[in-house]
């Protein structure tokens, strides 16, 4: 699929404030013709790292991880990936590589890398994905209920979460404070 949204934001247009995706910035990990998957990458859960590694039964932790666990989106919302780094010199049993730089795996294992401060630097742990259905995110598009960009790990890994969605937009020269809920036509 040529114009693929893989490795690319997707900000919620004010048009979606009264919907789960409100001020959200979203990570397409795939998109094709069977639709679209992403993680919501700014949305905090109230609960930590640890507070998923004590879930899991995950013991020996050397130290505290209290770093927020993220709603990842609607779908599948007990069911955890983790936003990474791609490390060629780490593998762990279920990744998917987004692009030469980002992964997403949904193994244990990398949990258990994490816990004991062994896994990938910076990660993202998300409970839940967003799916679109084939044409539905393309309908949404269409609908203006989406601004879209090139992802950029820097944004991903670095930037503060609340400060996610905005840092996208300004790589576009937009500020999303400015942003009108309704349009028109001309």
């Amino acid at each position: 699929m040529s114009d693929s949204l893989r490795n690319h934001f997707l900000i919620a247009m004010p048009g979606l404030q009264d919907s789960i995706f409100a001020h959200s910035i979203t990570f397409l990990c795939e998109h094709d013709r069977h639709g679209a998957m992403g993680i919501v990458v700014n949305r905090p859960l109230g609960i930590s790292f640890d507070d998923i590694f004590e879930h899991l039964e995950i013991r020996g932790m050397r130290s505290r991880h209290r770093q927020p666990v993220l709603a990842g989106g609607p779908v599948q919302t007990e069911r955890g990936f983790v936003l990474h780094r791609r490390d060629d010199a780490r593998r762990w049993q279920a990744t998917l590589d987004v692009t030469g730089e980002i992964s997403v795996t949904t193994s244990r294992d990398i949990l258990e890398s994490i816990a004991h401060d062994d896994g990938p630097a910076a990660p993202l742990i998300a409970l839940g994905y967003a799916g679109w259905a084939p044409g539905q995110l393309e309908q949404e598009l269409a609908a203006n209920a989406w601004l879209t960009l090139p992802a950029e790990a820097a944004i991903l890994f670095e930037v503060p979460l609340e400060q996610r969605a905005q840092a996208a937009a300004a790589r576009l020269g937009i500020n999303l404070d400015l942003l009108s809920g309704t349009c028109g036509t001309a």
